[in-house]
């Protein structure tokens, strides 16, 4: 198979949470570009429209599903709704994701719930709805975004490490469940990148340039730098790829 066929994503149709901005929204343009047909998810439907008229702009197709994933009645609507414009999903990118930010022994209910409910159970219900008609097809791809605090504890940041550690972990589950179908699950673990859960820490400059001179390439990330990977893990190209967290952090991982 040629090289430019094996990353060619014509036929195939992408749902994308957390698709109104940062990193959900970099990736849906990428699968996009690819030549797949993108379902955008988010609860912000000002975003999304904008984000579909990017793609469609670029000669993309994608359409907008409003949806807020902490609530499993709203998730499983969506999910049933997902195939109204362009038949089912072959690619799952679970990109919704939230940070709230405290002190550990000051956490409450709340928060933590609501992390747990969009960064861990999202990804594992939507999962749960969209896999069966990959494997009645014998193919496709469910991408999970990590962390690097999937491996790792910052500061202030308790509940969000928690759901990210078990996203590393539901990526290996749902790759030994689904393989033998033709389904692989991976995940990219980004490293730092200016999006709004990073902000309050991208806003300070001195903290920022630290955080680059950190890693190898002395550099944070740019969200175009994810645009690779995931186009190559929602490809053909990655057909003997399952199980895996792929660190695009600079080499921060690796230090």
């Amino acid at each position: 198979m040629a090289a430019p066929a094996l990353f060619d994503l014509d036929g195939r149709v992408a749902l994308v949470t957390g698709a109104s901005s940062g990193i959900g929204r970099e990736i849906a343009r990428a699968l996009a570009e690819a030549g797949a047909a993108v379902v955008l998810v988010a609860r912000r439907a000002a975003g999304l429209q904008e984000a579909r008229a990017e793609i469609e702009a670029g000669g993309g197709r994608a359409c907008a599903l409003p949806a807020d994933l902490a609530d499993r009645a709203s998730l499983r609507a969506a999910a049933a709704r997902s195939r109204e414009s362009f038949g089912d999903p072959d690619i799952l990118v679970n990109a919704a994701g939230v940070n709230l930010r405290g002190p550990m022994l000051e956490i409450g209910d709340e928060a933590w719930d609501a992390t747990i409910a969009i960064n861990l159970s999202a990804p594992f219900f939507l999962a749960q709805a969209l896999a069966p008609a990959m494997v009645a097809r014998g193919w496709g791809r469910i991408i999970n975004i990590a962390s690097l605090q999937s491996l790792r504890a910052f500061p202030m940041s308790a509940p969000y490490g928690a759901s990210k550690g078990g996203v590393m972990q539901l990526t290996r589950a749902q790759a030994e469940a689904l393989g033998r179908d033709g389904v692989t699950a991976n995940a990219i673990a980004p490293g730092f990148f200016p999006t709004a859960l990073t902000a309050p820490v991208a806003s300070d400059p001195a903290r920022w340039e630290k955080m680059a001179q950190s890693t190898f390439a002395k550099r944070n990330g740019e969200l175009r730098d994810l645009r690779g990977t995931a186009v190559f893990l929602a490809s053909r190209a990655s057909d003997y790829v399952t199980g895996q967290t792929i660190f695009v952090d600079g080499g921060f991982s690796a230090g």
